[in-house]
């Protein structure tokens, strides 16, 4: 399941490429093309190849995978990021459809998103990260309330972490499992030996986040890893 190329340059050619053929056969079915994107380092390089890419973005949807509870101009946005790297040139026409949205608290902002993200299911293709104690989106170990968001028949397609959580620290909204099990193609974007023996550890059984996606056989999911 571990697909291994030899520069970031080379991952990200294969990821924008699977991206772009899952976007164009949507649209080319007469549709629009839904992609769920992720912040983070592991997909600036893929963003800067699929913003120069040309395609029919103006019938392509996105949206986050997860998001932190800041607005769009903190340095810890995930939607600031995209908005840089990946919502420009070429693909500046794509609609955006964000999780934060300004209320109270995380569990707020999920219920306000949660109508628009569960309109674009199902999703073409899912772009995400993955952490060295191996959660994805804002998946974490630890969370408070992250059983419900794991439940992969769950109805709720977001929720919210209101305590601070993860690296930085910061409460959160997170696209659920069940959500993300909604994608017709999961790509999961890792570096480092670190990483890749997470998701070993993950396929040989252990009890972490990532491992929900990687040993399910309703979605597909392939794992793109450079040293």
């Amino acid at each position: 399941m571990i697909e291994t190329f030899g520069t970031p340059e080379a991952l990200a050619d294969a990821a924008a490429s699977a991206v772009v053929e899952a976007l164009s056969a949507a649209i080319a079915g007469g549709g629009r093309g839904r992609l769920v994107v992720t912040g983070g380092r592991s997909p600036g390089l893929v963003y800067d190849q699929l913003s120069q890419t040309v395609l029919d973005w103006g019938r392509v949807d996105v949206t986050l995978s997860d998001e932190r509870f800041v607005p769009p101009d903190h340095p810890a946005s995930n939607q600031g990021l995209v908005a840089s790297r990946l919502l420009s040139r070429q693909a500046a026409a794509a609609r955006f459809i964000p999780l934060w949205r300004p209320t109270t608290d995380a569990a707020a902002c999920a219920a306000a998103a949660e109508a628009e993200v569960a309109a674009l299911t199902p999703f073409h293709v899912t772009l995400l990260g993955m952490g060295p104690d191996g959660h994805v989106a804002s998946l974490i170990p630890g969370a408070v309330g992250l059983e419900a968001a794991m439940d992969p028949h769950g109805a709720r397609m977001c929720l919210g972490f209101d305590q601070a959580i993860g690296d930085p620290p910061l409460p959160r909204i997170t696209l659920t499992l069940a959500a993300l099990l909604q994608s017709q193609a999961i790509l999961i974007l890792i570096a480092g030996a670190e990483k890749r023996r997470v998701v070993e550890d993950a396929l040989a059984g252990a009890d972490l986040p990532v491992a929900a996606l990687l040993t399910q056989s309703r979605t597909p999911v392939r794992v793109l890893w450079t040293p």
